[in-house]
């Protein structure tokens, strides 16, 4: 039963996409590193609690395949804060200093946006 599980998690490892703007920080990366300790003997291993394998490799097989985000669709594709999403994805990434150079103004709109302190009180609309 174990080898069952080992190639179901080696599956879903393969079709899991890789994001490139994330080298080696990504979820991916991160999972198919957490199913080579977990199945260190491959499908000999030995598993001590096959139902929670189990219920963990059901969650991420949903997340891969997108059910959640297709039972709640986004209305807008942008968040709180007015970025898009290769805006959040730029940020998100890494390349911090590429963002700075290209979106200097959004970037420093943000910043101020969060480093408000509550005594400031609320902005007041023009």
């Amino acid at each position: 039963m174990s080898a069952t599980r080992y190639r179901r998690f080696l599956r879903l490892c393969e079709e899991w996409p890789r994001d490139e703007y994330k080298k080696g920080r990504d979820l991916g990366t991160f999972l198919r590193q957490k199913v080579a300790v977990a199945f260190r003997e491959g499908e000999n291993t030995q598993i001590s609690d096959p139902e929670k394998c189990d219920q963990i490799y059901d969650s991420l097989a949903r997340i891969n395949s997108n059910v959640y985000r297709q039972r709640f669709p986004r209305v807008r594709d942008s968040c709180f804060t007015g970025i898009t999403v290769e805006e959040c994805r730029m940020m998100l990434s890494g390349n911090l200093q590429q963002m700075d150079e290209e979106k200097k103004g959004l970037w420093k709109t943000i910043t101020e946006r969060f480093s408000k302190s509550p005594e400031d009180g609320p902005e007041k609309a023009p």
